[in-house]
């Protein structure tokens, strides 16, 4: 899931752990442990494109991590809040925050006010007042309080920060490698979208609701178990909607006389009406899009595999992990003197498969002589440029295909 949602159902979480003993920081720190995860994005800086791509959702994503790094962060945590160094400690980790922020703000602010730096400038000025009158006041002057919270406690709340991460992930099309280092196998049940308003908004408006009451009050416990609550049933929605998709794919390739080995079914992003299927038979794949609304059959279009357009398709290294990253639902596409491998697990843009250009996840391979494929480049999600307009039609097509629009 994105990473807004991650922050909030680790916070929500460090709350259950900690919120009645620490207030708000636990909060904070589980929306720490929640985020931690997601930091294997540093995998691109030092690992070769096709190996990165194993990397994220790996080993930082299994439950192994998720234990030994919360013994690791509770203990640093719990020792940090116990020096008496801890101000400086606490201020150092501000300051960093604060230039991670601007520099985040920073690459927005470029794409919207390109070639001036007066709005980072703003931004690094009000942050660091920000920043000095909050020190000040909460470490330099007044009376600071240790919290209350033993070594135990911090573990816990790290642990369940961490582990809520892939678990949620899980739900998701991309998955997790949940038991690495001791299997490679993707845990990934595809019900729902890697971005969905509907489960994120309503727990983080919950949370920081709860956020205002003291640490002792009811009113806080009661609004973040109702973030939960909430969060829970959209996701048992999300898992009930997916069966009756699939109840509907399986019937209208049976009834169009469609026969296949297995089929695979992924949510748009966004939301959890608009479904799109990639099913195989020995010779070729058929792909449909299906909204929960349409009044019209599903209409399957053929997909040729071209795996023969591969050399050295069961030995070569950038072959195999790709096979194994789209778990074998894949087509490739001769584009100039290169191949385009695409990840079908994703579906299309039309769920027609019309052009190198539909296809959401997709990997730009070269064949160097005696050396193999290399991945040139991994895409997702639409092309640069038709953006707004490939959103426009997905947001209409969720609503459904009537009769009378036939």
């Amino acid at each position: 899931m994105d990473s807004l949602t991650q922050i909030v159902l680790g916070a929500a979480a460090g709350e259950v752990v900690l919120g009645k003993k620490i207030g708000n920081r636990a909060m904070i720190w589980g929306g720490v442990a929640g985020t931690i995860p997601d930091l294997d994005v540093v995998g691109k800086f030092f690992l070769s494109p096709i190996d990165n791509l194993a990397f994220h959702r790996g080993i930082s994503h299994s439950i192994f991590f998720s234990v030994f790094a919360a013994l690791i962060l509770g203990w640093l945590v719990h020792r940090i809040y116990a020096s008496s160094y801890h101000k400086w400690i606490a201020t150092a980790t501000k300051v960093l925050a604060v230039l991670t922020i601007t520099i985040a703000l920073d690459f927005i602010f470029q794409r919207i006010w390109s070639g001036t730096i007066i709005p980072t400038i703003l931004l690094a000025l009000s942050l660091s007042l920000f920043l000095f009158f909050h020190a000040r006041k909460r470490y330099f002057k007044g009376t600071w309080q240790q919290p209350q919270a033993s070594l135990r406690d911090w573990q816990w709340l790290f642990f369940w920060g961490l582990f809520t991460h892939p678990i949620l992930d899980c739900f998701t099309m991309y998955g997790t490698q949940l038991f690495a280092p001791f299997s490679d196998v993707r845990i990934s049940w595809g019900t729902i979208s890697v971005a969905d308003p509907l489960y994120t908004i309503p727990f983080l408006v919950c949370l920081l609701i709860a956020a205002r009451f003291q640490r002792y009050e009811l009113k806080r416990r009661v609004w973040n178990y109702s973030g939960i609550a909430i969060s829970s049933l959209y996701m048992t929605f999300t898992v009930i909607n997916k069966q009756n998709v699939n109840k509907a794919f399986e019937t209208a390739l049976t009834e169009q006389g469609i026969d296949v080995n297995r089929f695979v079914s992924n949510v748009a992003i966004f939301n959890n009406l608009l479904w799109s299927c990639t099913a195989e038979s020995d010779s070729c794949y058929y792909v449909a899009q299906y909204s929960i609304f349409d009044e019209v059959p599903i209409q399957f279009n053929r997909l040729e595999k071209n795996h023969h357009l591969l050399k050295d398709i069961d030995t070569d290294y950038t072959v195999n992990k790709l096979r194994w990253f789209s778990d074998q639902y894949f087509t490739v596409i001769p584009i100039d003197d290169k191949l385009q491998f695409n990840d079908l697990r994703f579906g299309t843009f039309s769920g027609q498969g019309q052009g190198a250009d539909d296809y959401i996840f997709k990997f730009l391979l070269t064949y160097y002589e005696g050396k193999g494929y290399e991945m040139e480049e991994a895409f997702g999600g639409p092309p640069e440029g038709k953006e707004e307009e490939i959103m426009a039609r997905m947001f209409e097509r969720m609503w459904g295909i009537k009769k009378d629009k036939i």
